[in-house]
This record gives structure tokens, sequence and C-alpha cells, in this order.
């Protein structure tokens, strides 16, 4: 599903980000990467949904040869496969929770007929149908987390990419976002989460891929 092949990353101030990654995900798979800032957990996520290229090595996602020229129209059929959740939710305080997942259902050319169906779906996997007409600022930062997941979940991806996804909750927060993960998880959709909370990871009795300075330390659950 994922492949990772000696990849190096190097960013234009010459920093090098990634050095010699060898990495090997299966479909179904829940990963941990974990390491402090500035490890490389979020790189490889850029690097898997594309909104960076390696400098050098190899990388298949889904099929997709990240490493060779790839038009923009693969990217978007690639991407529309992968949905993402980010530590600071990036939901449009202007737009009601329904209409913050029917924007991105209306993107990716979703037939309008379905949009209904597929939002109330999402909102009750991550129980939040009865704030269907809530604002992102009428929402705990625990449910516009939620909210963040259901948006990445309409489009029923095949990978999850989740940055720090409980970065910016408590402790409480984080334990059913963790939670909600496992059960979509368990679901079926392979799910790459970064974290520089080690013991969230450790307890979780998942794959950790520890990372620092760009390399792969260990690998392993």
């Amino acid at each position: 599903m994922i492949n990772f092949e000696h990849v190096l990353k190097v960013f234009k101030n010459s920093w090098t980000a990634l050095y010699d990654i060898n990495l090997k995900i299966t479909s179904g798979e829940f990963i941990f990467l974990v390491g402090p800032t500035g490890a490389g957990k979020s790189t490889i996520l850029k690097l898997i949904y594309h909104a960076e290229k390696p400098n050098s090595g190899k990388l298949n996602v889904l099929d997709y040869n990240l490493h060779d020229h790839i038009d923009d129209n693969k990217v978007a059929e690639l991407r529309r496969k992968i949905g993402i959740v980010f530590q600071d939710f990036k939901l449009l305080n202007e737009r009601t929770v329904y209409e913050n997942i029917e924007f991105v259902l209306h993107v990716t050319g979703t037939r309008p007929q379905l949009i209904p169906e597929i939002i109330i779906s999402s909102l009750n996997l991550v129980g939040l149908a009865n704030r269907k007409d809530f604002f992102p600022y009428q929402l705990s930062g625990g449910e516009q987390q939620k909210v963040a997941i259901a948006r990445a979940l309409a489009k029923e991806p095949k990978i999850l990419l989740a940055d720090e996804p409980t970065g910016n909750i408590d402790y409480k927060g984080s334990a059913e976002i963790l939670s909600l993960l496992k059960t979509i998880n368990y679901n079926g959709t392979t799910i790459i989460m970064a974290t520089h909370d080690n013991v969230l990871a450790e307890t979780s009795k998942k794959r950790i891929v520890s990372l620092e300075n760009g390399k792969i330390l260990s690998d392993g659950v």
C-alpha cells in the first residue's frame, strides 16, 4: 500500500528532513510516527499525499509512483483516496459543521444527491449528527477535531493521515479521538498518526515508528 525505499528529502534551505527512509505500510495497519519536533513525522505524511516530492529514492502509495513525474489529474485522484486530519482542525469558521463537510464533497466531485446521506453518516460515526448546524466556534476542541475526522471520512478514504490530531485537545478529548481512530481502523481504513506523545502511542499497542533527526530509530510494537 505504501512503500518508501531509501527516500531522501532535502528542502530548499539545504535542511535535510529525511535520510534514507525505508518504510513499508500494508493495508489495514494502524501506525504511530513518534518523535520530537523536527524529527520528520510531518514530512513523511506530506510525501504520502504528495504535498512534497522525494529528492531521491522510491515512494509508492496506492500504486502511484510518487518519485516519478505524476500529472495533476493523478495527484487529485490519489488525494481523493487519502483523508487528512490536522492538529489545528482547519475548519471554515463561517460555515456550519454540515457545510464544512459539504464543501469538501463538492470540491471532490461527489454527486449532489448523495451528499446529505454521506454527511449524516460521517457525523453519526463520530457522534456529532446533533451538532450539524453548529459553527466551529460553538464546539469544544475535541468536537472540532471529530468534525475534521468526519470531513476526512466523508471521502471514504483508503488511508487516513492524522498529524498531531490530539495536540490541541485535553486528555479526555485525546482519549476519545484515539478511540475513534481505532474504530475507523477496525472498519478497514489504514491509519498513520504522527504524534510527539510517546505515552499515548505506547499504551495503544500499535506499531510505532520512532524518528529522530530525519532517521528511523526503531520500528515495532
